[in-house]
């Protein structure tokens, strides 16, 4: 005997019918909106309701006695046929989803509740909740890829590393593989396009997808999908029939053989621009096991192309700000000079930041008398306003120390004097050192530092044998411009031929993870390390060992070796030489960098 609609067996809480007082079990079933049928041992039905024969689209009439399985043989091999079969061999009650592809385009709830007679089934319409919560779904995952792809473009700003990373999160979140690309010129010439990216779900394939991307810009012609990306900009989908459609804007070659092994089935370029122009490219590929992006996933790439392309822009204007800055600050800082048998080494390198750049500069030259002048100093402030303001005082005191011959207390004060005299708010910190020789220390092949500190991290002599000492005075005086009555005292120190003088701005050792003190003892390390090397690569090699990854300051150093006079000037003391700028950076940045 089938199931009736009074068995005891009711649906599980929630799917119950309220009660109408007065009506029969039969009447409830038949007000409900909840679809219900029973089916017997048999898989015959015994029982629909009104709300049943809506969802089955038949008749009551059509489908008692009938199989469930003739009357509907969609049915086998699916979900509904295991999860019915399961629940009548176990006799446990079963729930499970099931989604009616469009026309209907519904998805339910269902409940399969055995009893001793058959099988009872209640259809729950879940449509709109199960909407909301893919709607949900999807908008948590455009959230997390966007952020990811701002995670990613805000960790550098290197347009190099940005696009290889921005390669790797968009793949499988929106492709299957993807190649991107950087726009090196402001016209968008397709000629100046570079692959700097790319990745694929398949690791194996990835090998292929890299040649793929140093090949296929060559290989395109002029009416490709990315030269129309960069001539319209915004997103360019090919829904289908990739392949074939970009290998019609292939010339011949490797490159469109690499494309039919990849066999794409569909793909879109996205435009990465950022105010205005092009920066770049994004290419999305997707196989045949894989849908063609939809409406909503073109929406998620546009906004990503939008992040990107502003993301480059700023690494663009970012560059233009720091090599305005620090082209400033290089012009700024003029050759040295080589005194006799003095060696003279200088460097200057920008801080990562271009905020950071300008106010640290080195100086080397001769008093009228001949005495040698060195000069380290650091303006308070970056950008390029302390950039201006460090030419001011360097020339200032470039231009006092040889008109009047002072000595290095003598010229700070002058200096003081001269900043109050023109009411310049310049402050800085800075060390003028002089290198003086009497008669009777040529004999000795010795030679006097006569120096004044301004406030500034001390320098270091190495000595010829090998050991590192601070030039530190009896009493530290205050930065310069910051009163007139400052007192300004000087300190002298005899130096043996072959000693080393190495004076540096704090960026060398100043780090936001160490003291100051830690930084100075890292130095006087790195000195003794590198006391045997010739005064040009001393300086390299400080710069390699001292230099953070992300230089929060720029630096400055300048150095000088004593060599001995009682024989011809050597050759590494070299010629006066005055070459356009300042010498390299070691540790230069290209791109957009």
């Amino acid at each position: 005997m089938a199931a009736s609609p009074t068995d005891t067996t009711g649906p599980p809480d929630g799917a119950t019918p309220g009660r109408h007082d007065g009506l029969p079990a039969v009447q409830q079933l038949e007000v409900m909106p909840t679809a219900y049928f029973s089916l017997d041992a048999d898989w015959r039905f015994t029982y629909v309701n009104a709300a049943g024969e809506r969802l089955l689209s038949s008749t009551r009439a059509e489908m008692l006695g009938g199989s469930i399985w003739e009357l509907f043989p969609g049915s086998l091999g699916s979900d509904f046929e295991t999860h019915y079969r399961g629940a009548m061999s176990t006799g446990t009650p079963v729930t499970f989803e099931a989604h009616y592809p469009p026309p209907l385009d519904m998805t339910y709830e269902v409940h399969a509740w055995p009893g001793p007679d058959g099988l009872g089934v209640y259809f729950q319409d879940i449509t709109q909740r199960r909407k909301t919560e893919q709607a949900a779904e999807h908008n948590a995952r455009r959230d997390a890829l966007l952020s990811e792809v701002g995670s990613c473009l805000a960790e550098t700003l290197d347009a190099e590393q940005a696009l290889a990373g921005l390669a790797r999160v968009l793949v499988p979140a929106l492709a299957d593989w993807c190649v991107v690309t950087l726009v090196e010129d402001e016209d968008g010439d397709p000629k100046r396009l570079r692959d700097l990216g790319c990745a694929h779900v398949d690791p194996a394939a990835l090998p292929l997808v890299t040649r793929y991307s140093t090949l296929r810009l060559a290989a395109l012609t002029p009416g490709s999908f990315v030269a129309h990306a960069l001539q319209h900009g915004g997103v360019t989908h090919i829904p289908s029939g990739a392949t074939e459609a970009i290998r019609a804007v292939l010339n011949p070659g490797e490159a469109r053989d690499i494309l039919d092994e990849l066999a794409p089935e569909s793909g879109a370029v996205l435009a990465l621009e950022g105010r205005g122009r092009t920066m770049g490219l994004v290419t999305l590929f997707n196989g045949p096991g894989r849908s063609a992006l939809s409406p909503d996933d073109l929406v998620v790439a546009q906004e990503v192309s939008t992040r990107a392309g502003l993301a480059l822009d700023n690494m663009r204007l970012y560059r233009q700000q720091r090599q305005l800055a620090e082209g400033l600050q290089r012009s700024l800082l003029t050759a040295t000079v080589q005194p006799d048998h003095l060696q003279i080494a200088v460097r200057y390198v920008p801080a990562t930041e271009a905020a950071q750049v300008g106010g640290d500069w080195y100086d080397a030259f001769l008093q009228r008398t001949g005495e040698t002048v060195l000069v380290i100093g650091d303006v308070v402030g970056h950008d390029i306003a302390a950039a201006a303001k460090m030419g001011e005082i360097r020339s200032m005191l470039r231009g006092i120390a040889v008109a009047t011959g002072a000595s290095p207390a003598d010229l700070l004060r002058e200096i003081d004097a001269t900043l109050e005299t023109l009411q310049s708010e310049v402050v800085a910190t800075t060390v003028v050192a002089r290198i003086e020789q009497t008669e009777e220390q040529v004999e000795r092949g010795e030679r006097t530092v006569r120096w004044s500190n301004a406030g500034h991290p001390p320098p270091m002599v190495i000595h010829t044998d090998g050991s590192v000492t601070p030039l530190v005075a009896d009493t530290m005086n205050l930065l310069l411009g910051i009163t007139l009555t400052t007192q300004r005292t000087e300190s002298t120190v005899d130096l043996e031929a072959g000693a080393t003088v190495f004076l540096y701005t704090d960026g060398l050792v100043e780090r936001r993870d160490r003291s100051m003190r830690d930084g100075q003892a890292a130095l006087v390390a790195a000195l003794e390390s590198v006391a045997e090397l010739g005064l040009e690569e001393l300086c390299d090699e400080m710069l390699l060992r001292m230099l953070p990854p992300e230089r929060q300051d720029d630096i400055a150093i300048v150095a000088v070796r004593l060599h001995r006079q009682d024989r011809p000037r050597p050759a590494e003391a070299g010629e006066t030489v005055v070459p356009d700028t300042a010498p390299p950076d070691p540790t230069a940045e290209s791109g957009y960098s």
